[in-house]
Parts: structure tokens; sequence; C-alpha cells
């Protein structure tokens, strides 16, 4: 068996220590029905209905957001990390030190610095062999929701019903869509496979450079996967990925917008508020964010919740169930920034 090309204790050790664990007085709620509450308004505006219960709430700390992450992190890298490893032979023990050391600090860096931003998260399991056993997490970082409610100078219910509005808008979406995961799924092992043969081509240290750690690692932490692309041949399938996540994301702005307004009095304030979270940012934060490649989600979240804006502006909201009607529904990248063109095709 190939040495591990991360070590994830370590990884885990660096990001625990740069979460920390923060001091804002936590929110005392029940979540459960706050949670409840929102499944059932979204599903009435979206027409998804899951197959199953969704996930019970999970109130947790930094240092749990971190470990459940790198956990995933792990398991959907690692194979791949072997495989490449494998294939590539052994290397000197220092160079095998240098590329843990590197691949460790980077991973710890930036999940560690997400631990102390992610609000909430509907915690997905992708691929289907780890899925087994593995169901998916509805999560809610307290610490971080408690600061962003001090912040703000926001009612505490609000700001966790605004938050639950938008990961439960994710469970709804997954638990009612039934080829979403697998399709999601299908793209994340299309760019893996071309991540893994291009780490086998760079023989210079007979493993996966530093640099090639740091890219996938980046990728798979973002979600957005745009990282593990490099050649013209995996452009299709990054634009492919692109677009589902500008979907995903912009879908579940949209619809805590839609189905809040009757329940949030403060919304137009806290749409400001974290819209201004998002992207205002100290120079530390800013330039961690420049160098981990963290911007592409919030352009995710704008130029995806624009296109779902736009779609039900000219033909309603029911112009939504098309979206996730089958894969062949999903707009392209560039349909993205064209929501009539993708009306013209598909209604």
């Amino acid at each position: 068996m190939s040495t591990p090309v991360i070590d994830w204790i370590l990884a885990e050790w660096i990001a625990g220590r740069l979460a920390g664990e923060g001091d804002a007085r936590l929110p005392v709620l029940d979540l459960e029905p706050i949670v409840a509450d929102a499944g059932a308004r979204v599903s009435d505006y979206t027409g998804l209905f899951p197959s199953a219960p969704l996930p019970a709430p999970e109130a947790i700390s930094r240092r749990e957001w971190v470990s459940a992450n790198l956990a995933s992190t792990q398991a959907l890298l690692e194979p791949t990390l072997e495989r490449a490893a494998d294939r590539l032979g052994r290397v000197k023990p220092s160079a095998q030190l240098w590329l843990e050391a590197a691949g460790s600090g980077e991973v710890g860096l930036l999940v560690g610095y997400l631990g102390k931003r992610v609000l909430g998260q509907y915690e997905l399991v992708l691929l289907p062999e780890r899925a087994a056993g593995h169901e998916p997490r509805l999560l809610f970082v307290m610490p971080n929701l408690a600061e962003s409610i001090q912040r703000l100078g926001a009612d505490e219910r609000e700001f966790v019903t605004w938050v639950a509005l938008h990961e439960v808008t994710h469970a709804v979406q997954f638990g009612g869509v039934p080829w979403l995961q697998d399709h999601l799924a299908g793209l994340v092992r299309e760019l893996l496979a071309g991540a893994e043969e291009r780490m086998v081509r760079k023989r210079e240290l007979r493993l996966p450079s530093a640099a090639t750690v740091r890219r996938v690692g980046r990728a798979a932490l973002r979600v957005d996967l745009i990282g593990m692309v490099a050649s013209d041949s995996e452009r299709a399938v990054m634009n492919q990925a692109q677009a589902v996540m500008a979907v995903i994301e912009g879908h579940a702005e949209h619809v805590m917008d839609a189905v809040a307004p009757d329940l949030l009095p403060s919304l137009p304030r806290l749409r400001q508020g974290l819209d201004e979270r998002r992207q205002v940012q100290g120079p530390l934060s800013r330039l961690l964010s420049r160098l981990l490649g963290l911007e592409l989600k919030l352009e995710q979240y704008r130029r995806g919740k624009i296109f779902c804006d736009e779609i039900v502006r000219q033909a309603g909201p029911e112009a939504m169930s098309k979206l996730f009607s089958s894969a062949q529904m999903l707009p392209s990248l560039a349909e993205v920034d064209a929501p009539s063109s993708w009306l013209q095709r598909c209604m």
C-alpha cells in the first residue's frame, strides 16, 4: 500500500487550531420545528417532495464541522491520490515528507478557514460506495451563526430560520430529484479521473506535485470542481459542473427569498447583511479567498440566483419545475448567463 499523500490527522489538527471555538453567545433554539416548517414551505413553493424524511438538524461546533468535512474530503480524494501514487511508485523519504507536509497544510488551512465562516451545510454524500451507511446530514455551525447574529444585530430566530431555508432547499433538491445526486457524482468521477491522469503525467517527483495536490484539494473542498480541470477535453465537463452548481446554489437563494417574506419581517435587512458578509472581508480574509479560489462560490450564488429570478419573472414559478425534470433540462453554462435562451429551449 502506498504512503498517503495527505496526513489527515495533521490536516485536522491544523484546521481545528485555525477554526478555533468562537466566543459569541450561542442561539438557544429548537432546530427541529424550524427545519420542518422550512421543508414544508420549500416543497410547497418548488413542487419538489423528498422521497424520505429530511435529515435531523444537528447543532455543531466548528471543530465538529472540520472533522465531518475532512472525513468527507478524505473519502472523496484519497482513492484518487492513492491510485496515482501506486502507479508512480516510491519516492525518496525526504520528498515524501515534503509532499505530505505541503498537502496536509494546504487542506488544513482551507478547512480551518471555512470552519470559521460556514453557517450551515447540507452535507451530501456524493459517491455511491461511500453513501451506504453514511446518510446526508443537515448541519448548523452554532458559533458562526452566533457571530453573524451579533454582527448584524439580527433576531436569532429569524436569522437561523433564513439559513435553514437555504440548507433545507438543498435537502429538498437532492431528496426530491432522484437523478440529481447520480448526475453530480458522475461529473465528479470524470473530473477525478482526469486529475489522476494529470498527476501520473507529472513525473518530476514521481508523485503528484504539491501544487497538484493543492489544486485538487481546493477544488473538491470548494465543491465547484473547477480546479481539477486543465485540459481542453475536460472543459465541457467543467462547464457542466459549474452550471449544475450555479443552478443548485442559485435555486436555493431564490427559494429562500421567495418563501420568506411572510415569515421573516427583517428579510431585506437580512439579505443585505448576508450579501455584505459574503463580499466584504478584511485584508487577510480577502487574500486567503483569492489564494484559495473561494470567490467562485460567491459567483455561483450570484449567477445562479439571477438565472432563477429571471426565469420566474418571465415565465412564473412553474418554470422552475422544468429545471429538475431531467438532466437534459439543466442549463448550460452559457444559458445560466442568458436565461431567455434556456426558456426558449425548454418552455
